[in-house]
């Protein structure tokens, strides 16, 4: 059964930059600001909220380009890092966490012996996104709520996990229960994105590939090459894809 504990965000359609940023804000632009810090080069949890963590990372970014550290972002830093970031400039001695992952042949994503998943080269990006978010939860644990009170957490269950993925390919702000994606996106299947849900559960199968937190208990992944049965179930699937 999958449930809903949605992300408080009282501020979620902010832009990035428009507020001073601190602690202990939360909102889309401090999930902004995470990304940006990471992608420069500081490891951090991207959940939205500005934590001590964040402000550790806003910190090492200030004395890293001479600015005062106290670990507030303002209009002025947050252009700073954004046009680093846009420039390709990395936190020196900076592990390249964001490397390109491998990518196979045809319209059709396959599974490693590693269990990971391997997306076509062909796919839209929004895909090779959503495919590279799942490698990153495919063995976590199911946990009845996982993925609904934050984004990043110990267990996932089955909508926690897929608005994971859609939260990480920039397609969802607040996480959904197994109802919620009864209705969300566009009726029917998908060219490369399909949800299937219903009240108790929801599962989607990528470029292919079947996304599902029972596959897990097969072999420890919750990517699977087999279809199950869909009676039951509402088919929907993101708008464009």
């Amino acid at each position: 059964m999958c449930v809903a504990i949605p992300i408080s965000e009282a501020s979620a359609k902010r832009s990035f930059g428009s507020r001073l940023l601190e602690r202990p804000m939360r909102g889309a632009d401090v999930r902004t600001l995470q990304q940006l810090l990471s992608t420069w080069g500081v490891p951090l949890t991207v959940d939205g909220q500005f934590g001590r963590e964040t402000r550790r990372g806003v910190r090492t970014w200030e004395r890293a380009n001479q600015r005062p550290a106290d670990g507030r972002v303002g209009r002025r830093e947050a252009r700073l890092l954004q046009l680093a970031v846009e420039r390709g400039e990395r936190m020196d001695g900076a592990e390249d966490t964001h490397a390109a992952a491998p990518e196979g042949p045809g319209e059709t994503a396959t599974i490693g012996p590693d269990g990971l998943a391997i997306a076509p080269a062909s796919a839209p990006e929004e895909v090779k996104a959503m495919i590279a978010a799942g490698n990153r939860i495919h063995d976590k644990p199911y946990k009845y709520g996982g993925g609904h009170g934050r984004w990043n957490d110990t267990g996932y269950d089955c909508s926690g996990s897929m608005s994971y993925v859609f939260h990480a390919a920039g397609l969802l702000d607040q996480a959904l229960d197994s109802t919620g994606f009864m209705s969300w996106g566009e009726r029917g299947k998908g060219t490369w994105v399909t949800n299937y849900a219903n009240s108790g559960h929801s599962f989607m199968v990528i470029a292919g590939l079947r996304f599902d937190t029972s596959g897990r208990a097969d072999d420890g992944s919750r990517w699977d090459i087999e279809m199950r049965s869909t009676s039951g179930y509402t088919v929907r699937h993101p708008a464009g894809l």
